[in-house]
């Protein structure tokens, strides 16, 4: 299964053409600080400090796909107003192939925003206006997807959210002409009447929308569960069902009978879009023929990065890769973050009012007096990222012989550590252009340095001076080596 999924993320899913059809929107993000209430009624007042804009629905399905490296193309109805032009720009940025979105005049696109403050989401806004493709439409969704199936296309996902694009006569169309090519077409459910859907190769309803279809509260145990998967996977002609289950996991039922597959323990602190990124994950790996048990655990590791991250957002293809490392009993290698991811995770962090620590060095022969300096910087805040020498700076700084341990090797131990959260590397003598990129809260130093004298200081929020253990040295380890 690790080899499976290993071959699949480095390679083959960059092969697995997707078509996502559904409820294309726009979700805005705006953070900012709560310290009062208003004068004029009993509200807190949000201080706006930031703002952002990701794909939502059907959108946030295809952005997902998109960033784990899948050919993508999309259709749905968009507006001619600001936020279809949002949408166009999101989408264009994230790789998505357009062709498929139809301008609907009179009409505005379905957009989402959600205020956050004090650390959490206070409040939602919501624009929508429900409507059906016309015939001429469907006509043209039709001849546009059966030009992608002779094209090889892998995979067709339908995503319902229930706007007003996924309607019986297009559902059912769109499920007949796949099987003519052998495609399979998977369906995120609205509602609890999925006729729409019969026939299709799988569903992936979560725990309430699987209740709302049988008409009876399902509990979150194995064995309820398979007897309403059962039943709805007969009722509908479905080859699979995939039930999302919260801190269960996933269960797969079909013929054959089930897999469960339950999640890792973690920190959650938002499900917005969590079940597109399960959608997208399991659609490019159904369209590889992996095995179903493989599908399930990418699925979870997939579902595990969402859920751990502020808002919706789009799991990447690396980071995917390096939780399904990490999450099987073998040695690999640790792949540190570019500088990009770096910066985008800070972010994340910072949103979540969280302090953002940063420390930088060689790291060459990890010691005592380094793991001891790395737990003192890493009290100081909520996470700590270190930066660290390339082989080549490292050259520079300490001479030919130098580094004993090259950089992928360093960084895999420092990751090792409890007490660090990420590493990223750098190639300058000092970590001052990547500072200007992170921006931490923190900036931790080691040794006898003045705050003045410290590199990128004006960076970060504050600069604290950290004294080194004394007795433990990479150059005295060295010496010591080298005379026994």
């Amino acid at each position: 299964m690790h080899q499976d999924g290993v071959r699949f993320l480095e390679k083959e899913i960059t092969q697995m053409k997707v078509a996502v059809i559904g409820d294309m929107m726009t979700d805005r993000y705006i953070t900012g600080r709560v310290n009062r209430i208003s004068p004029e009624a009993p509200v807190p007042v949000n201080l706006v400090e930031s703002q952002r804009e990701v794909p939502g629905g059907a959108a946030n399905t295809a952005a997902n796909l998109a960033a784990l490296g899948c050919p993508v193309f999309a259709c749905g109805m968009k507006g001619n107003d600001a936020d279809g032009a949002v949408l166009s720009s999101l989408m264009e940025q994230a790789g998505i192939d357009m062709s498929g979105m139809i301008l609907a005049e009179n009409y505005h696109t379905t957009a989402k925003i959600r205020i956050l403050g004090a650390r959490q989401q206070m409040m939602r806004l919501d624009y929508e206006e429900k409507k059906n493709p016309s015939s001429h439409d469907c006509h043209f969704i039709l001849s546009w997807l059966e030009h992608l199936l002779s094209e090889g296309l892998r995979c067709i996902v339908l995503s319902d959210y229930g706007k007003g694009m996924i309607t019986g006569e297009l559902s059912g169309a769109v499920i007949s002409l796949a099987k003519r090519y052998g495609v399979p077409v998977l369906v995120d459910p609205k509602g609890a009447d999925w006729t729409k859907y019969d026939g299709a190769y799988g569903i992936t309803p979560n725990l309430k929308e699987l209740s709302d279809c049988v008409g009876r509260e399902i509990p979150n145990d194995d064995e309820a569960v398979e007897q309403a998967g059962k039943e709805v996977r007969e009722k509908y002609h479905l080859t699979h069902l995939f039930v999302t289950r919260s801190e269960k996991g996933i269960t797969c039922i079909s013929e054959k009978g089930s897999i469960h597959r339950a999640s890792a323990a973690q920190d959650v602190f938002d499900v917005s879009g969590a079940g597109d990124t399960v959608m997208a994950v399991t659609a490019a790996a159904t369209a590889d023929g992996l095995p179903m048990d493989t599908i399930l655990e990418l699925s979870n590791k997939a579902a595990g990065i969402a859920v751990s991250k502020v808002g919706t957002y789009q799991v990447k293809r690396e980071e995917l890769l390096s939780a399904w490392s990490r999450g099987e009993n073998v040695r690999l290698s640790y792949r540190p973050l570019t500088w990009e991811e770096a910066e985008e995770k800070v972010g994340r962090w910072k949103e979540r009012g969280e302090k953002v620590v940063f420390t930088n060095g060689c790291f060459d022969i990890l010691h005592r007096g380094h793991v001891t300096y790395l737990q003192q910087a890493a009290s100081l805040g909520n996470h700590l990222i270190v930066g660290l020498n390339s082989d080549e700076s490292v050259k520079k700084l300490k001479g030919l012989g130098r580094p004993v341990n090259k950089e992928e090797d360093r960084s895999f131990m420092l990751a090792a550590l409890r007490c660090v959260d990420e590493v990223v590397i750098f190639g300058e003598d000092t970590p001052e252009k990547l500072l200007s990129r992170l921006k931490p809260d923190i900036l931790v130093k080691g040794g006898d340095y003045r705050v003045e004298e410290v590199a990128g200081r004006q960076y970060a929020g504050e600069v604290k001076i950290l004294s080194f253990v004394d007795g433990y040295s990479t150059t005295g380890l060295i010496h010591k080596i080298r005379r026994e």
